[in-house]
């Protein structure tokens, strides 16, 4: 039975088949609308710096074949043959996007899915429709990426431009050719990989929706199976069936992509800041999903008024400065306009960090968390938002009164609040370092004084510690089970270290721990030790046991 996943879930490939020669399959139609169904091949850095892995109707395999375009069949609109182990090591993920060719919008698409095929079986679907998107003419619909083996994410990540727009986030550039050339049509590889076994067939296939003629039962074959398509089936409701072969040809002009090379002195330049506002005008807002910001306050990034009306000592030489370049402007008479290169170059190193994933890390203090249209709500600390953009609601989140009761009793009360809407929210407290954690079914105990914000999916509750030497016996910790993320924050950074037999931490500084591991309560009060002044302050530590795999996360603080 295949896996349903949400936009925002993940998974191991090897918890969803065995194999690794895998059929991926796109649905997706609107009427009137064109649709262009690619892959790109990434780097380490999520960049496309070799653009023959980026597979499209212009370019249908990568050079040594492990990922092909196929075409439309078995009811999806594109399909793709990716066999997983034939990848090279420079290519860490491999992103499925739709981009609409010519007018039209997201908006206006019937309810489509990701499908991923192994052995002529199902073993995962990601759905999508019209109604999770708005204005996009592009959408990024799932990955494979590498981390400790190949996982997919269910992405559903909407985008403003079209194929262009993409092309340009994943480091490439458009180039439109003199004298375009007929473009290549993907053509299925007989014999090109061991395990791909196409139908038979003597005579021209029929056109999309005519019956088909009966397939030979299935042959019973040993795990892994090898890469075999889905069987046809019937188109679902509202999808228009494409016209029988030959198809005029809709891409005229085809496009090559290239990266982007860098100049002579070597290094890439960054990207080019918008244009200052003419001088004498007040500057703008910078603008999300196109529309223009409002005006900003008056006097907003002007120099403040020396104190007491005297004039301010000048700036130390090189101040602000960065180094190798000329300071922008210096010296210029007050009132003069003055260049953004300087500044540009200066805050290049503190932008905004893009991925298209949910939960995006922007530095060691502060996350984003992406909503998305439809997206699942985030609960999160109160007052620990710094910053959002889009349409975001913001609500208190109670435990009710056998939660508060519960949270009094036990020190493991969460004071949260619930984030929706359709945007990004940036998350931060008092400096303290933040880290994801992606659960996949399994569990882990945080304390509640060191949990930023979570997915709503997460199921959490008190869990008791047992002991012995203090009063009441017993402490307690949160423990979160699921599948979504949970945001941990530590002061400094922290260590994990194995479970062992003979492992101990303080209390008052561990932060997580893998929740099959056995927990209790240590205490080296004696009777012997109080009758003498004075305390170690080392009484009451909690020992950890459990089989190997287990862990704890212990921070350079003491809560």
């Amino acid at each position: 039975m295949a896996r349903e996943f949400q936009r925002g879930h993940k998974a191991r490939i090897s918890d969803l088949t065995a194999g690794t020669d895998l059929y991926v399959g796109v649905q997706i139609s609107a009427p009137g609308l064109t649709f262009d169904i690619s892959c790109f091949g990434l780097d380490a850095d999520e960049r496309l710096s070799d653009d023959r892995y980026f597979v499209f109707f212009n370019q249908p395999k990568s050079p040594e074949e492990s990922i092909q375009l196929l075409g439309a069949q078995a009811g999806d609109t594109e399909s793709f043959r990716v066999t997983l182990d034939r990848i090279p090591s420079h290519i860490r993920k491999l992103s499925f996007t739709a981009t609409l060719d010519g007018a039209g919008q997201m908006s206006h698409i019937a309810p489509g899915y990701l499908r991923i095929v192994a052995g002529g079986e199902e073993v995962a679907r990601y759905s999508f429709s019209g109604a999770e998107f708005s204005t996009e003419r592009a959408v990024m619909l799932g990955d494979f990426y590498f981390k400790d083996g190949w996982r997919f994410a269910a992405v559903g990540q909407g985008f403003d431009g079209g194929l262009e727009a993409l092309l340009k986030h994943f480091g490439g550039e458009v180039l439109e050719e003199e004298a375009p050339a007929a473009p290549q049509q993907p053509q299925p590889q007989p014999g090109a990989a061991p395990g791909f076994a196409p139908p038979a067939q003597t005579t021209p296939p029929p056109a999309f929706g005519a019956p088909a003629a009966p397939a030979p039962a299935p042959q019973p074959a040993p795990a892994p199976q090898g890469f075999a398509p889905p069987p046809g089936h019937t188109p679902p409701p509202g999808h228009t069936p494409p016209p029988p072969a030959p198809a005029p040809n809709v891409h005229a002009a085809p496009t090559v992509v290239g990266p982007l090379t860098p100049p002579a002195g070597g290094t890439v330049p960054p990207p080019a800041a918008p244009a200052p506002a003419p001088y004498g005008q007040p500057p703008q807002q910078p603008s999300y999903g196109g529309q223009p910001g409002a005006p900003l306050p008056p006097g907003y990034g002007q120099q403040p008024a020396p104190y007491g009306g005297q004039p301010t000592s000048p700036m130390p030489p090189g101040y602000g400065q960065v180094p190798g370049q000329q300071p922008a402007a210096y010296g210029v008479p007050q009132g003069a306009p003055q260049g953004a290169a300087g500044v540009t170059a200066a805050l290049q190193a503190f932008k905004e960090t893009p991925t298209g994933q949910r939960w995006t890390q922007q530095n060691k203090k502060l996350i984003r968390v992406d909503l998305g249209i439809g997206g699942q709500p985030v609960l999160a600390k109160q007052g620990s938002m710094v910053l959002y953009q889009g349409k975001v609601d913001f609500s208190y989140k109670g435990a009710g009164f056998a939660g508060r009761v519960v949270g009094n009793a036990t020190g493991q009360e969460m004071q949260l609040m619930r984030c929706t809407g359709q945007g990004q929210v940036f998350l931060a407290e008092n400096s303290t370092h933040l880290h994801p954690v992606e659960l996949q079914g399994d569990a882990i105990c945080v304390s509640a004084e060191n949990v930023l914000a979570f997915d709503e999916s997460l199921q959490y509750e008190v869990r008791r510690i047992e002991g012995h030497g203090i009063p009441g016996g017993a402490l307690f910790t949160m423990q979160f089970q699921g599948t979504g993320t949970i945001v941990v924050k530590t002061h400094g950074t922290p260590v994990v270290l194995p479970v062992t037999p003979t492992t101990f931490a303080d209390c008052n500084a561990v932060v997580a721990w893998s929740a099959a591991s056995q927990v209790i309560v240590s205490s080296q009060v004696r009777m012997r030790r109080n009758a003498y002044p004075g305390d170690t302050g080392e009484s009451v530590n909690l020992q950890f046991r459990g089989a190997p795999g287990n862990f704890i996360v212990v921070q350079p603080y003491e809560v």
